[in-house]
């Protein structure tokens, strides 16, 4: 039998929890603690009624009452732009889809405020934040852009949105979520901060300048864990404003594209510092599996690209240093530099027959390059041996990896280049190609350790040196007859030597030019 004392005390407690039941649905809080479900603000979820307002009144709620979850279950939301707002989290359960109105008048033109080289032209995307902290995209649903519904032409740029838009946001977060078919960029986070994109995946080969994943000018991004085939590049680094990209680390995910799978620039203005690709596989690229390029006058230091897998693609490495002069209007333009990059345990089958290259342009080498344990299997095909090494500088044009064409060597060709290390580069090819298995052009200090390559009988030389100012070449090893192992030619060749190599099938060790010096190259008496 209860107590008076006790009965008042349990009234005391009743009241209590009803006041404070009251007092969490007065703020909003009874809507399953911060979860806001869209349906409760008018959303028809039936992918015909457009759902705009209701999802930014319900992410509206949300942000006002200090932040939360903003659900969408299960249905089809047809919805123009939508703005995220900090603290707010944009969830899709198993079975919702955010669809993108085909309708441009649905995407009102959002421009941010920092300044960036493509400020006045692209200003439409169906999920948009700026300056936003704490903020996310979740869940086992998919956002489809329709992007099919937005043609491609010259000078449409405002008339095709992104799906996902973030700009100077801080600590944002990316999961799970399926993309498909974005009618430009899929995403594109500019200048952001501390930024988690993990486990997603993008369906997005409709056409180009379709973007995977875009990250610009921002910092402590780490990207895991996704599937992307992308009609564009499939994860790119940019850097369109006057500050760089830097502290990216991109690991665990498999890659397909029309484009480049794995790149750093082409936009280039702020350059790039401290990025980190590894363990990921690429496969049908019909462009370059791994670019680093800087042409617009910034500065990209300390790349390291490791453990990448790769079948089918069209030019495996690409590394180039140009001079596009792409600059915002209170930067002054020049040549930027290059350097400090390691790119090391690379296999790749079914490469293109352009070959791979890492170039700089005369006067500004690239600098500090090691390439290690690199295995590429070519097509091959290439039908005459190449008579000169004159390649086009083409120091302004748009960097890829097919913007020579066939280069002189089929594996590897590098031109201006200082401090150059190769290890343990191990070249073969399907189909008879002429052309030798490695080419330096204007390239000082160079180490070579542990090539071997295939060479057909009709090659000049397996090895071809122009204007190299010191090299050291050991521990190769020939893996059949080879007419001519070494040629070296330029007046400037100098402080060449072969030391501890295995040449006894070659036919002959050093083919040298008439004007290259008589003591450009030392030999050890095993290596004669």
């Amino acid at each position: 039998m209860a107590t008076p004392l006790r009965s008042m005390r349990i009234l005391a407690m009743t009241v209590f929890v009803l006041m404070l039941s009251a007092i969490r649905a007065s703020a909003g809080e009874a809507r399953h603690c911060g979860v806001y479900d869209v349906h409760d603000y008018g959303a028809t979820g039936d992918g015909l009624s457009l759902d705009t307002a209701a999802i930014q009144k319900a992410v509206d709620a949300c942000a006002e009452a200090g932040g939360g979850t903003v659900r969408l279950s299960a249905g089809t939301f047809l919805s123009g732009t939508i703005r995220l707002k900090s603290h707010v989290s944009l969830c899709l359960d198993a079975g919702a889809t955010l669809l993108a109105s085909r309708e441009i008048d649905d995407y009102p033109g959002i421009t941010p405020e920092i300044p960036y080289y493509y400020q006045p032209r692209f200003t439409k995307s169906l999920i948009y934040a700026e300056r936003a902290e704490n903020i996310s995209l979740v869940g086992r649903g998919v956002i489809d852009g329709q992007g099919e519904h937005f043609p491609a032409r010259p000078g449409d740029d405002a008339m095709r949105p992104y799906i996902v838009r973030f700009s100077e946001c801080k600590n944002v977060r990316v999961r799970d979520l399926t993309f498909l078919d974005s009618a430009r960029w899929l995403s594109h986070y500019l200048a952001c901060e501390n930024v988690v994109i993990d486990g997603i995946t993008i369906r997005s080969m409709i056409r180009e300048n379709r973007d995977g994943i875009d990250i610009d000018s921002s910092s402590d991004v780490r990207i895991s864990n996704c599937h992307i085939e992308s009609g564009d590049d499939a994860i790119v680094l940019k850097a369109t404003a006057a500050r760089p990209c830097r502290r990216v680390t991109v690991t665990n995910c498999v890659l397909s594209s029309t484009a480049s799978a794995l790149k750093l620039g082409t936009e280039s203005i702020g350059g790039f510092e401290d990025i980190l690709f590894t363990n990921c596989t690429i496969y049908d690229t019909h462009g370059d599996g791994i670019a680093v390029e800087e042409v617009d006058g910034g500065v990209c230091r300390r790349v390291t690209i490791s453990n990448i897998t790769m079948n089918n693609v069209a030019v495996a490495i690409f590394v180039r240093l140009g001079n596009r002069g792409r600059q915002l209007p209170d930067r002054p333009s020049g040549v930027g530099s290059l350097g400090d990059i390691t790119i090391s345990n690379i296999t790749a089958t079914g490469v293109g027959p352009l070959g791979c290259s890492i170039t700089g342009i005369a006067g500004h080498p690239v600098e500090n390059v090691t390439l290690d344990n690199i295995r590429l299997r070519f097509q091959g095909g290439g039908t005459s041996a190449p008579a000169s090494l004159d390649v086009p500088e083409k120091a302004d044009a748009y960097p890829k990896g097919a913007m020579f064409g066939p280069l002189p060597a089929y594996g590897l060709y590098c031109r201006h280049v200082k401090n150059l290390s190769l290890s343990r580069l191990d070249f073969a090819f399907e189909e008879e190609d002429r052309r030798p298995a490695l080419v330096l052009d204007d390239v000082a200090d160079v180490h070579l350790f542990g090539l071997r390559a295939d060479l057909s009988p009709s090659a000049p030389a397996l090895v071809w040196l122009n204007q190299v100012r010191g090299g050291l070449i050991h521990g190769c090893r020939l893996t059949g007859d080879v007419p001519v192992v070494l040629r070296v030619e330029g007046s400037e060749s100098s402080g060449i030597a072969l030391r501890g190599n295995d040449f006894h099938c070659a036919g002959r060790v050093l083919d040298k030019a008439a004007e290259t010096p008589e003591d450009a190259v030392r030999m050890d008496a095993q290596d004669e």
